[in-house]
């Protein structure tokens, strides 16, 4: 619920500060006292559009803060979805900046505005006379059936299978699609994977062949150099060979003369080997060098093919080669599998079908068992609210096609006299009936769904006398389930909240400000007398203001 509401410079209010209670509240006001204005800066913290102009000075920062007491209301999960903290006392911050920027909070923590509109939704419904519009709403008349049958887990799973059964659907138009495009392309693709496949490419083998055609066209060089190499390790008492044993020998009998030269004997002697490990592999290499023409052009055809290749790719390595290998073999193969794909896709289609057929039937028995007992209800209520003959017929139709709530269509007709004909709610029901037929299902509403506060904005516009002492008893029974706030202008409803809070004007350092207070018994029937004779109050007001607070609706 509702419990307090603050407002800083906004429209006409410098500051106001207001504590509200659960039950039934009233709320008046002389026309243009600034009820509006509260309304818009509630509509505020519940996620509408901020404006410039409402800032009231307009080089300071407007700021609404709502506090509601929600922890009966199971929003935990919504908290955690959201990664917002959950507390019981749950504040509400918005912030107009002089720039015209506008932030959120919940709780101190940023957020954006379709998420605290999202919370909002679960937290007030705010009901003003343009909203018995919904009532010839195919999705408000949806949502009030949906309701009395309890549909909501079904609901839920039925637009999570949606959402999967319509995501599933674009992705079999999209690889129809691509196999379209891949068929046209399929020979080509098919001969260049050929293509790659017989030249059967390693990794580094690039390196390898650029190296080998380096050393296979200097052999000649390579092998005058290893013979120079060799002859200057094997020249006879001057060659390096026997030079470094001599001096190995040396080192060796200075060893024993301490250990700074046995630590460099240990080194010279490693050097020894290191240095015959080279010689030896020099040999070596002298030995297997030869110049072999059918090699050099067996190596040369290789790499010439690699850079042909490379250059129809358009690559300049060898593994993005490899890479487009790999591309052309998903290319091929989805061409080549595409039918088995494309069925694979259309069974998993076809089991998300089934499972939202299942819903779609569960939520018309549903549906179909809950609308006698709605029809009921609000013959009822509405026998109660001064329309006795006023009757409904709701048609509900199973159609083919998946819609946003499952295959159902709906016909929601009224009769608002004894032997018309049904028609539509928009071309029979005037404007006071509407907010009548609004206020019975809200009503009714309010006993199957878990909503903490309802502000009625004037509902009862257009209606008087009986009727108006009729919706006030409607308001009070809803009260016991939840908070419900009523922004009057009839003195017959004002009577009858628990609670009673007037706007008023006043006019302070040259300057109209809107604040509101909650009035005590006394002022409450100076208010009522007010609200049923006028500023020039008589006596015979008075006495039925009494009367008004004092008498039990019937």
């Amino acid at each position: 619920m509702l419990a307090s509401l603050s407002i800083k410079n906004y429209a006409l209010i410098d500051y106001l500060e207001v504590s509200f209670q659960d039950g039934f509240s009233i709320i008046t006001g002389e026309t243009g006292a600034g009820k509006s204005i509260l309304l818009g800066a509630l509509g505020l913290i519940l996620g509408k559009r901020a404006d410039l102009s409402s800032l009231k000075i307009k080089d300071e920062k407007c700021i609404i803060e709502g506090e509601f007491l929600i922890d009966k209301f199971d929003l935990k999960s919504f908290f955690e979805t959201n990664d917002l903290d959950f507390e019981k006392r749950t504040i509400i911050r918005r912030e107009i900046l002089p720039s015209g920027k506008s932030r959120a909070f919940i709780n101190d923590t940023p957020t954006t505005l379709s998420v605290l509109t999202s919370l909002s939704d679960k937290l007030i419904d705010v009901h003003s006379q343009h909203q018995t519009l919904q009532l010839a709403d195919n999705a408000f008349q949806f949502l009030v059936i949906d309701a009395l049958a309890g549909n909501s887990k079904t609901l839920i799973s039925f637009k999570k299978g949606l959402k999967i059964y319509k995501k599933l659907r674009k992705e079999l138009v999209e690889i129809e699609k691509r196999q379209v495009e891949a068929q046209s392309q399929h020979d080509y693709n098919s001969f260049l994977l050929d293509e790659l496949i017989e030249a059967d490419f390693k990794e580094n083998e690039q390196e390898f062949l650029e190296e080998t055609l380096e050393k296979l066209n200097h052999v000649e060089e390579i092998k005058l150099l290893l013979t120079d190499a060799q002859n200057l390790v094997d020249l006879e008492d001057t060659g390096l060979g026997d030079a470094l044993l001599n001096y190995v020998n040396i080192i060796q009998k200075l060893s024993k003369y301490g250990k700074t030269f046995e630590g460099l004997s240990d080194r010279i002697s490693s050097l020894k080997i290191d240095f015959d490990d080279i010689t030896k592999e020099l040999e070596n290499s002298n030995d297997g060098v030869d110049y072999s023409p059918q090699e050099i052009e067996k190596y040369n055809d290789r790499l010439q093919l690699l850079y042909n290749l490379q250059k129809k790719h358009q690559v300049a390595t060898i593994n993005e080669l490899l890479e487009k290998k790999q591309i052309l073999e998903i290319k091929v193969s989805a061409v080549e599998n595409a039918e088995g794909i494309v069925k694979a896709k259309k069974i998993e289609i076809l089991e998300v079908e089934k499972k939202l057929d299942n819903c779609s039937d569960i939520l018309h028995h549903s549906r179909k068992k809950a609308i006698p007992e709605l029809i009921k209800q609000l013959g009822i209520l509405l026998k109660n609210l001064e329309m006795p003959n006023t009757s409904f017929k709701i048609d509900l139709i199973k159609g083919t096609a998946f819609l946003s709530n499952g295959k159902d269509e709906l016909d929601f007709l009224i009769s608002t006299n004894k032997g018309s004909n049904y028609e539509t709610l928009k071309k029979i029901a005037s404007g006071g009936e509407m907010s009548r037929i609004m206020l019975a299902v809200k009503s009714i509403l309010c006993n199957y769904s878990n909503l903490p506060t309802i502000i009625f904005d004037e509902i009862d516009t257009g209606v008087s006398g009986e009727v108006s002492n009729r919706i006030a008893k409607v308001m009070s029974t809803m009260s016991e389930h939840m908070q419900v706030i009523a922004i009057t202008h009839l003195p017959q409803i004002a009577a009858k909240g628990k609670y009673h809070f007037k706007v008023y004007k006043t006019d302070k350092n040259k300057q109209t400000l809107t604040n509101i207070k909650i009035l005590s018994q006394e002022q409450r029937i100076q208010e009522l007398a007010e609200m049923l004779s006028g500023k020039d109050i008589a006596e015979t007001a008075i006495v039925h203001a009494k009367q008004l607070l004092d008498q039990e609706i019937e």
